[in-house]
């Protein structure tokens, strides 16, 4: 089962997802990344998220790509190894700013540096 938390801040919106992040779950991520497209700053919180598999994945990086299409700026924030691990094995590092902490990915949104590179 999956929750997601939203907290909208003066400068960002929080995405918090809370469950585990897979083929059954996915539809209504990919939903919630939807709706947030058009918000300017959005921090993806990946902290209560014990399992991401490849759809959920790929929901993760096309909610990226079209916040980014609609002109918005995207940082992730995730404290767990195991998927930090597959973050950076993935190379989705290279198409988003990734940090350990929301205080860390709200200061690479407002000072402009949540955006690592373009996602094709």
């Amino acid at each position: 089962m999956l929750h997601i938390e939203l907290d909208k801040r003066e400068d960002y919106t929080i995405c918090r997802p809370v469950g585990e992040l897979d083929a059954y779950t996915v539809g209504q991520f990919r939903e919630a990344l939807g709706e947030l497209a058009s918000e300017p700053k959005l921090l993806i919180d990946m902290s209560e998220v014990p399992f991401v598999d490849s759809a959920g994945l790929g929901a993760l990086i096309g909610g990226i790509r079209r916040a980014r299409e609609a002109g918005g700026d995207v940082a992730v924030c995730c404290n767990r190894p195991t998927l930090v691990r597959l973050l950076h094995t993935t190379g989705f590092d290279r198409i988003v700013t990734v940090t350990d902490t929301v205080a860390e990915a709200a200061e690479s949104l407002t000072s402009g540096h949540g955006q690592s590179a373009e996602v094709s």
